[in-house]
C-alpha cells in the first residue's frame, strides 16, 4: 500500500519533534518523489547560525544534492506548518509540484493565509497546495513548544 499524505505528515511531525529537542521552533519537512522519500529537514536556524535554515530549505537543499538537480519537478513537499515567503520562494524556484502542509500560519503564511505566493499567476511556476493535513497535531506541537518556552522565560524572570 502506498503512503498517504497523513503518513508523510506523520514523518514530518517526527522531524518537528527533533527540532524541538534542539530548542528550535518545531517544524519538520519531508520531500517525496514517486512515493519515495528523497530528503527531510527540520528547523535549524539557531543551531546552524543561519536565518535561512528553515525545515523546508533544509529539505530542498538535501533533495537538490540527492537528485543532482536544482529543479525538483514531480516532487511533493510535506511541511508541518504553512511555508513563509522565503520558503515559498525557494519552492517556486525549485519547481516543486505540490506542497502539503498541516497548520496554517495566519500572520506569515505564504500559501494562502497571509498571502498566496505558491499559486500566484504572475510567477512562471505555480504549485498545487493541500492544506490542513493533520492540522490539529501540527498546531499542537507548536502550541506546546511556545507554552513551555513562555513558562521557562517566566521562571527565569521571577
Amino acid at each position: 500500500m502506498s503512503p498517504t499524505d497523513e503518513d508523510w505528515m506523520r514523518h514530518a511531525l517526527s522531524l518537528a519533534h527533533k527540532a524541538a529537542e534542539l530548542g528550535e521552533v518545531p517544524v519538520g519537512a519531508v520531500l517525496v518523489k514517486d512515493e519515495q522519500l528523497v530528503s527531510e529537514g527540520w528547523n535549524q536556524p539557531i543551531v546552524q547560525h543561519d536565518p535561512t535554515a528553515h525545515a523546508e530549505i533544509m529539505a530542498i537543499r538535501a533533495a537538490a544534492q540527492q537528485l543532482k538537480n536544482y529543479r525538483l519537478p514531480g516532487t511533493t513537499l510535506y511541511i508541518t506548518i504553512e511555508p513563509c515567503s522565503m520558503c515559498a520562494g525557494a519552492i517556486i524556484h525549485s519547481r516543486i509540484s505540490r506542497v502539503v502542509f498541516g497548520a496554517s500560519e495566519p500572520r506569515a503564511g505564504a500559501a494562502g493565509s497571509a498571502i498566496n505566493l505558491l499559486q500566484n499567476a504572475q510567477f512562471n511556476h505555480q504549485t498545487d497546495v493541500t492544506s490542513g493535513v493533520l492540522s490539529e497535531e501540527c498546531g499542537q506541537v507548536l502550541k506546546n513548544f511556545f507554552f513551555l518556552r513562555r513558562k521557562t522565560a517566566k521562571k527565569k524572570s521571577s
